[in-house]
């Protein structure tokens, strides 16, 4: 008989290099003010959400979407956020974070929105989709990371063949033979995994030169290393609140990472295989104190490992508006508009529905 999904999950979460405790109890202190980002960033949030929820909902013949995460407008600084925040705390340490959205068969549901108390219907859910946001274009992104890393191995290259040269090559053998060498050896694909130290050398306009060739060809090898991707980022926090909610309702979860251009899914399981794994460490995933996650210890998975769920996305409209806050304060933000997802929806049946 199969393991049930909860049981995998909860094996997985225990393997994780992170040490997480699967009765982790929220405590974070209440936000006092909010601010422009926080309202423009919830926006954009729940852009992305609609973006999501009507692509399947146009695209899918035979599986629909249903909102189920909190949708409350209120921030702090509003009348009857203390309680509202309180409430939410209360949740996330009974039952977990709540997914942004669940898929049902058409065949079984015919509501776009569920009483978040009606635990029979949400079990019946066939998955949970945990919707994430970020400013970038995709394939702009990647282009300029494909053009810093060319124009970076095109100075490597350039550098070491200087290096080369019989004078210097002499030179640096004189020095540093373990640096000759690993530089002899050196190819356009290996460029990033050079790893040298050197004393700079001044007592000669020769030793001068070789010290700015070693110094710019360390500089060339640190763009090399440089995060080149865009990513899927759980907070380590996240990963418990996740997990609890799964342990409850034992459905399937996963996170779907939208750009302006396109959208991304993985499933959680995935998640947790990969940051499980010390090999794929900077290289698949990065672990980061994020300062746009208020210094939480965020995971940032490398978004090529997922699958394009969206592969186009029409541009929304934006515009600023304003909110009042009780004491007069005013904060000034941006909202999003229309726009469109393309759903593909062999990946959305073959990684979601389908799915182990």
């Amino acid at each position: 008989m199969p393991q049930l999904y909860r049981v995998i999950i909860a094996s997985l979460l225990a393997s994780t290099p992170f040490e997480i405790q699967p009765n982790l109890q929220v405590t974070g202190r209440r936000p006092t003010l909010a601010n422009s980002e926080f309202l423009t960033n919830k926006e954009q949030g729940d852009w992305a959400e609609q973006i999501v929820f009507a692509a399947i909902n146009e695209n899918s013949p035979d599986y629909c979407a249903v909102k189920y995460g909190r949708s409350e407008s209120l921030s702090a600084g509003d009348p009857g956020f203390d309680e509202f925040y309180q409430t939410y705390q209360d949740e996330l340490n009974d039952i977990g974070k709540r997914p942004d959205l669940l898929i049902f068969r058409r065949s079984d549901i015919d509501r776009q929105i569920i009483d978040p108390d009606d635990e029979q219907t949400i079990t019946s859910a066939v998955a949970a989709i945990e919707v994430r946001s970020s400013s970038f274009l995709a394939n702009r992104y990647s282009q300029f990371m494909e053009r810093r890393a060319e124009t970076a191995v095109q100075q490597c290259r350039h550098i070491r063949s200087e290096l080369m040269e019989p004078r210097m090559a002499a030179l640096l053998h004189q020095k540093s033979p373990e640096i000759l060498a690993l530089i002899q050896g050196s190819t356009d694909e290996t460029f990033r995994e050079l790893d040298f130290r050197f004393r700079s050398w001044s007592s000669s306009t020769e030793l001068r030169q070789l010290s700015e060739l070693l110094g710019s060809l360390k500089e060339q090898i640190k763009i090399l290393h440089k995060r080149d991707y865009l990513s899927i980022t759980p907070k380590l926090e996240d990963l418990a609140l996740v997990n609890r909610w799964i342990q409850h309702f034992n459905v399937r979860h996963y996170y779907l990472q939208v750009f302006f251009d396109k959208a991304y899914v993985i499933p959680f399981r995935d998640i947790l295989e990969i940051v499980s794994d010390p090999d794929k460490e900077g290289i698949v995933f990065s672990v980061e104190e994020d300062v746009k996650n208020q210094g939480k210890t965020t995971i940032k998975i490398n978004v090529r490992v997922a699958k394009e769920i969206l592969g186009r996305i029409d541009m929304p409209e934006h515009t600023s508006a304003m909110k009042e806050q009780e004491r007069g304060r005013l904060l000034f933000y941006v909202t999003f508009q229309g726009g469109r997802g393309y759903l593909d929806n062999n990946v959305f049946v073959n990684e979601i529905i389908n799915d182990r």
